[in-house]
């Protein structure tokens, strides 16, 4: 689921051209000299510390949802901990991984940063007749917006081949949750939204599968088995 900064050590004063200024504070390197230090990356770190866990709030969030545990017209319960939480937390996250030159997990997570924020945008502009589409092309509208995401991140899943397997079936799960949400919207079919929200109940397990091996090895541990790629 590189940008550094880089700072000159102060150089000590020349006491035989500035003999009233004080003398630097400090252990004083050379730039030249080999045995200095080099200087730390501020955003060194792995971006998904945060972004793991920012997008199992709102998987669960949207699960929750999907699988009927509000009724229809609490649809939008979700949309505090999306927007708030979930979007505010991918964004930071891509931004960080691509100034890392981590561009594999910039391009994942910048995905999800749009699902969740196109999704707000969607819930919030249906509610307030934002976009000014008529009530009863909601559902086509809706059908738009899961056909729209459900083409690019199956492109995603195929590109995953070359990661480790549980990536791959990360992804293959949220392509399987908006194939059942998209008929269940063009359908009317209920069933086949709560069964969408029982898929990304297994999505979420897969996340945080994915994150404890992400923790264990952050902490000095070793990390989970993730599988191999399907494609080397």
């Amino acid at each position: 689921m590189s940008t550094s900064a880089t700072t000159s050590a102060p150089t000590p004063v020349d006491h035989a051209t500035t003999s009233t200024d004080p003398a630097p504070i400090g252990p004083q390197t050379s730039d030249t000299d080999p045995q200095a230090p080099a200087a730390a990356n501020p955003l060194a770190g792995q971006p998904g510390m945060v972004g793991i866990p920012t997008v199992i709030a709102g998987a669960v969030g949207l699960g929750l949802v999907n699988v009927g545990y509000v009724p229809a017209a609490a649809a939008g319960a979700a949309l505090p901990t999306i927007l708030t939480a979930t979007a505010v937390g991918l964004l930071i996250t891509t931004i960080w991984a691509a100034a890392l030159g981590q561009n594999v997990s910039a391009s994942l997570f910048a995905v999800f940063f749009g699902f969740y924020g196109s999704y707000v945008a969607l819930a919030l502009g249906l509610d307030h007749n934002w976009y000014a589409i008529p009530a009863d092309q909601a559902n086509a509208t809706v059908a738009v917006w899961l056909i729209c995401w459900l083409v690019t991140i199956a492109l995603l899943t195929v590109v995953t081949i070359k990661l480790p397997w549980s990536f791959t079936l990360l992804l293959a799960l949220v392509d399987l949750a908006l194939v059942l949400l998209l008929i269940g919207t063009l359908t009317g079919a209920s069933v086949l939204n709560q069964a969408g929200g029982v898929v990304v109940f297994v999505f979420i397990a897969v996340a945080i599968y994915l994150y404890l091996d992400l923790v264990s090895t952050e902490t000095g541990g070793k990390g989970l088995p993730l599988g191999r790629a399907l494609l080397s």
